[in-house]
């Protein structure tokens, strides 16, 4: 990839975070039309796709921006007010430039030029009319007029940021003029600039094409830290910036003493403490004399000048950075992590069977570090969920919208990590089970009053952390399932017999059968009977379960059990004869002992009676016919898969283990039972079962 190409690819990533946040600041504002930290995010994004699509060729891209950050730009400045109508173009015109990107990147079919003449005359259309008050219709959440006005301003919080601008020698070789981003501050509020000479070297050493000034900036303005890093975005691996807010204070507050000269040059790193005392004991230490001395040069002493002048109280910030890595980087790291699990085992077993206390103490030292590798690494994959979340905010706007509903999303536990790629796996599932709430579990405004609800029916989106999992719930307070509908619809497909004694969530679990829907009509939204057992069949591939609970008349609730990474799982290590089996953890409630002669069939079925309990079993022995010889004692290990109790009878349990995953070849694609492998400290192989589909099968 040439170095044109790899700007072009950088600056789509940038664009498709930034129209990210264009969706949810669109809708914050829809929610709050008031939310002026909202508009401004919005335009900096609009502003920012404008200016780099220019920068890389993407001139249609800027083009397009250019017309969206004009009608942003006057939302801004109190002449447009927010009206559903601008907020359905916005985020119209977010999707055309999502798009727009795509046909650039030959990764998406081609835009229609008639859409977006379209859009940019919807646009204009509306800022020939931005004088006029929206009207009761337009407003997006039944506002009064007043709340789309510009409100009465109120004090705003102005900062004053230190800004160091050292750029790379060779940042001229980039095309890139320092001088460019000393512009776009002064854009942003006073600023004050004094240019560094000290690193330019003599007439004899100096290079014409190389950079040595430096730039220290006061700038004082009510944006906040994140606008001034925008500035230098495309920068950031070409310049050492250093942005520090030494002040904040509310215009009406009273004024405090000004900050001592000395504290400030110690406190930019210009000149350290030791000097100062050494230098002047303790006299009263000025500039004059500072420079006089030849500790400090006039231009540091100049830009101190210039901050005492601004600031009366000094704050220190540290400035966070990112480093972004490619997945399959990342990928290829967990694999190697995962040899260096195993190989640490197997060397851990090796030395259990010497007598060498040294090399005992050496090895329980190497098992300490990969365990911290190893839970480092699984922890740079996890990913906060939220970001999944904010997805489904358009998604439930624009189909409550085509429904004819009002229906809002609150999400919780935004917080919750797991791993990134469950994550990616997830959002087909949650699309389907958002919309089912939506259509089937919601009812409209008018049936939901009949029923004393509010007409405003709501979903929360929840995630949180539970053991080793995370739990994931979709509920609405809809009207529910309805048992006798389902069980009638189960029975005509033969899912269930007719005198099937079930208990509700065993007839509830129908509805994740194939083809099966109780809606009496199909709609663009759901009543095909497709998607539910996709979605049952996605949270299984993810090793995990899902279930399903429901009051009639009060709402549905489903609830997704999910392991936090697919890359390693605590297990439960169990043997038949010589081989070795793990039983995913997180569904086994206990083992039990029993001997052989105890295991008989009752009345044909294979079925135990543990503590009362009948607990149906299946034996992997005959499962995988490996020989009718048995243990006189057996060992039966409890799962609890999909709310059903069931027994897997083994040989022997060996205890737990954290086990990695490896995938089968592809000579086992077509085995069933088995979802991997993991390789034991003595180099053997135990394979991971799939208790899922054992139960289905048996």
């Amino acid at each position: 990839m040439n170095e044109s190409n790899a700007f072009k690819e950088e600056f789509c990533h940038e664009a498709e975070e930034l129209l990210s946040g264009v969706e949810d600041a669109v809708l914050d504002i829809e929610e709050n039309p008031g939310d002026q930290e909202a508009i401004n995010r919005l335009f900096r994004a609009m502003h920012t796709i404008k200016g780099s699509g220019a920068m890389f060729g993407f001139d249609a891209v800027s083009q397009f921006a250019h017309h969206v950050e004009t009608a942003l730009d006057n939302v801004r400045n109190g002449t447009l007010p927010v009206t559903k109508t601008l907020i359905d173009l916005i985020l119209v015109s977010r999707d055309r430039i999502m798009a727009m990107l795509a046909e650039a990147n030959d990764g998406g079919p081609p835009v229609d030029p008639q859409e977006g003449e379209e859009i940019i005359a919807s646009l204009t259309a509306l800022l020939g009319s931005g004088s006029a008050k929206p009207s009761a219709e337009e407003s997006p959440k039944d506002e009064k007029e007043d709340a789309f006005l510009p409100a009465a301003p109120a004090p705003q919080n102005e900062v004053v940021y230190r800004i160091r601008i050292s750029p790379d020698p060779d940042i001229f070789s980039i095309g890139m003029d320092p001088v460019m981003l000393l512009y776009d501050l002064a854009d942003m509020g006073e600023c004050s600039v004094m240019v560094q000479t000290e690193k330019v070297p003599d007439l004899e050493n100096l290079s014409p094409e190389s950079c040595y000034l430096f730039w220290d900036v006061i700038l004082t303005t009510t944006k906040d830290i994140n606008s001034i890093r925008d500035v230098f975005i495309f920068v950031e691996d070409d310049c050492e910036i250093v942005i520090e807010p030494v002040q904040e204070k509310v215009m009406t507050s009273e004024e405090v003493s000004a900050p001592r000269l000395s504290d400030i040059l110690v406190e930019r790193d210009d000149i350290d403490r030791k000097t100062l005392d050494e230098e002047f004991g303790a006299q009263k230490k000025t500039g004059e004399q500072l420079v006089a001395s030849g500790a400090l040069s006039k231009e540091k002493l100049k830009s101190a000048l210039n901050e005492q002048k601004l600031v009366s109280k000094m704050h220190k910030s540290s400035v966070a950075s990112t480093v972004r890595v490619p997945s399959d980087k990342l990928d290829k790291l967990i694999n190697l992590v995962g040899e260096l699990v195993i190989t640490q085992a197997r060397l851990t077993q090796v030395t259990s069977n010497r007598d060498d206390t040294d090399l005992g103490e050496s090895v329980e030292e190497i098992e300490r570090l990969t365990g911290e590798i190893r839970d480092s690494v699984l922890n740079i994959r996890m990913m906060p969920i939220g970001t999944t979340f904010n997805k489904f905010r358009r998604l439930v706007r624009d189909l409550s919208s085509q429904l004819n509903k009002d229906i809002e999303l609150v999400t919780r536990g935004a917080e919750t990590e797991l791993d990134k790629t469950i994550l990616e796996r997830l959002d087909d599932p949650l699309v389907h089970l958002i919309r089912n709430s939506l259509d089937h579990g919601v009812e409209p405004p008018e049936v939901r009053e009949k029923k004393g609800k509010s007409p405003k029916g709501t979903i929360i989106l929840s995630a949180a952390h539970k053991g080793t999992n995370v739990v994931i719930t979709i509920q609405d307070d809809g009207a529910g399932l309805n048992v006798e509908t389902i069980r009638k619809k189960a029975v005509e497909r033969g899912l269930i017999s007719e005198n099937a004694q079930l208990s509700d969530k065993k007839i509830f679990a129908q509805i994740f059968a194939p083809g099966f829907s109780t809606s009496q009509e199909v709609t663009s939204v759901s009543g095909r009977g497709v998607g539910l057992d996709v979605v049952k069949k996605s949270i299984e591939s993810l090793r995990g379960r899902i279930d399903i609970d429901s009051v009639p008349g009060e709402g549905t609730k489903i609830t997704l059990i999910l392991p936090l990474t697919l890359a390693i799982i605590n297990g439960l290590l169990v043997s038949i004869e010589d081989d070795f089996f793990v039983l995913p953890l997180m569904s086994v409630q206990e083992c039990v002992e029993i001997k052989t002669k105890q295991i008989e069939r009752i009345n044909g079925r294979n079925i135990l009676n543990i503590r009362g309990d009948m607990v149906p079993y299946i034996r992997l022995r005959d499962r995988f016919h490996m020989g009718a010889r048995r243990p006189e004692m057996e060992h039966v290990v409890i799962t609890d898969i999909n709310d059903c109790r069931i027994g897997f009878v083994v040989d022997h349990v060996i205890g737990g283990h954290q086990t990695v995953i490896k995938p089968l070849g592809p000579a086992f694609k077509y085995i069933k039972d088995i979802s991997g492998a993991t390789i034991l400290g003595d180099g053997t192989v135990a394979l991971i079962l799939d208790t899922n589909v054992l139960l289905e099968s048996a």
